[in-house]
C-alpha cells in the first residue's frame, strides 16, 4: 500500500496519533473491496532497538471491523520476516487490553511509564498530546532473535558497548551496516595523579 494513502487513512481514523514521518512498508486490509484498516511499519523509534533486524509497527488503525487489528498485526509480522527481520515491536497505551496482539501471537514485553515529552536537543520533536500516557511494549520474534536491550539502568559505558556491537550488523534490505548517527564512544578514565603524590578526594558541604 502506498505510504501516502496509509497516512491519509491514519489521519482520518486514528484516535490519538497522526501519521508518522516515514515507513519501511505499509499494509491495507480490504473487506468486500472496502479499505477497513491499515498498518504502517518503520524503524524503531527508540535508538537502542534500531539494530537493523527489528521493525516497529508505528501506526495501526481500523474502522472497527471484527478481527481486523489481529489480521493486520499478523500480516505485518509475516511481511517483516520475509524481508529478513527477526523482531517486530509495537506499543499500546495504558488501558488498552492488547487482545488483538495476543490473538496474533505477540507477547507483552514491558511497561513504559508516562513521559513529560519527546523533545530533546539532539532530536527536536513537537508534542502531540500523548506524552503523559503510560505505554505497554509488545513484541514477536523469530527463534534465533536475541533479547531486546534494556533502556534502564545502563551506564554510558554499557550504552557505548551496545552501539559498538550493533555497528557490524547488516540491514536485511541492503546488506550494508546499519546506520549509527550517535556520537563516537569515548572511554572514560579516572583522573591521573602525578607520580609521588597521593590523590585525596575533597569533600564539599
Amino acid at each position: 500500500m502506498a505510504f501516502r494513502d496509509a497516512c491519509a487513512y491514519i489521519d482520518l481514523v486514528h484516535r490519538h496519533h497522526s501519521a508518522p514521518q516515514g515507513h519501511k512498508f505499509s499494509l491495507g486490509l480490504l473487506s468486500d473491496d472496502v479499505l477497513v484498516g491499515v498498518a504502517i511499519a518503520g524503524r524503531p523509534v527508540a535508538r537502542a532497538f534500531d539494530d537493523g533486524f527489528t521493525i516497529e509497527i508505528t501506526r495501526l488503525a481500523t474502522d472497527g471491523t471484527p478481527n481486523a487489528c489481529s489480521a493486520l498485526y499478523g500480516a505485518a509480522w509475516r511481511t517483516a520476516k520475509a524481508s529478513g527481520h527477526r523482531r517486530a515491536i509495537t506499543y499500546t497505551q495504558h488501558g488498552e487490553s492488547g487482545a488483538s496482539l495476543r490473538a496474533a501471537g505477540w507477547r507483552h514485553t514491558a511497561d513504559r511509564p508516562a513521559r513529560a515529552g519527546w523533545d530533546t536537543p539532539s532530536r527536536p520533536r513537537h508534542n502531540r498530546g500523548t506524552e503523559h500516557v503510560a505505554r505497554t511494549l509488545w513484541e514477536v520474534t523469530t527463534k534465533d532473535s536475541t533479547p531486546l536491550p534494556s533502556l534502564r539502568n545502563r551506564t554510558p559505558q554499557q550504552r557505548c558497548s551496545a552501539q559498538t556491537r550493533r555497528r557490524p550488523h547488516p540491514t536485511p534490505a541492503t546488506g550494508r551496516s546499519a546506520p549509527n548517527n550517535s556520537a563516537p564512544c569515548r572511554p572514560t578514565h579516572p583522573p591521573r595523579t602525578p607520580r609521588g603524590h597521593t590523590h585525596t578526594p575533597s569533600h564539599h558541604h
